[in-house]
């Protein structure tokens, strides 16, 4: 296995590994809105999300910025529950399915904000790594195209469950999306409330 299969292989692992399951919660926050009839406009979502954690996740490896880990740990939690909470809001526009919701501007450029913070958190990751590996390029770009094969897979299975419950069980599109992201929410405070540094920062002590 070359050393480009390798760090895609771990890209991919790591996006799609239980155990880290923040990443795959924002990514569910995202879609939680859409059903495979709406796969363009989740295609304009993910890449958004795509190109903001590219950016840090380029930088952050090369060395060119450096945020204490223990902060993006507690910013990706933070990410979700916003993300998720603002699905809440989201009203289900009358007529095609085509039709452009009012609020997916600000929803794009979320993702992409919030794509830079993500792109840390996945930096630490590789930097962990690549320890003193002299060149970083097929490196970087082999994990960075591991993480968006698993993203992409994430949003399939995502979408094609909104599809089987909305279209074929007939369940009402925003009890779905109120559920589901209401799940998210709670399991994403979870993450916070036993985040090492929120811990320290309010005094408490985690279970």
């Amino acid at each position: 296995m070359s050393e480009f299969q390798a760090y895609l292989q771990l890209g991919f692992e790591h996006i799609t590994d239980a155990n880290g399951y923040d990443h795959i919660l924002f990514i569910m926050a995202l879609c939680t809105i859409y059903t495979l009839i709406d796969w363009k406009k989740v295609i304009v979502l993910v890449t958004a999300f795509t190109i903001g954690h590219s950016i840090t996740l380029a930088l952050s490896t090369l060395g060119l910025i450096n945020i204490d880990p223990a902060w993006i740990e507690l910013l990706i939690p933070v990410t979700i529950v916003i993300t998720a909470s603002l699905n809440f809001f989201y009203k289900v526009p009358k007529g095609s399915f085509g039709k452009k919701e009012e609020n997916s501007t600000t929803r794009y450029a979320l993702a992409l904000f919030f794509g830079l913070i993500h792109g840390l958190g996945f930096s630490n990751y590789l930097r962990a790594l690549l320890g003193k590996e002299a060149s970083i390029f097929n490196p970087l770009l082999g994990f960075n195209i591991g993480l968006e094969l698993g993203q992409l897979i994430i949003v399939f299975v995502i979408l094609s469950i909104a599809f089987v419950v909305i279209e074929i069980l007939r369940a009402q599109r925003l009890s779905w999306i109120h559920i589901l992201s209401g799940i998210i929410v709670g399991m994403a405070f979870s993450l916070i409330l036993n985040n090492e540094l929120f811990v320290s920062l309010t005094g408490g002590s985690a279970e």
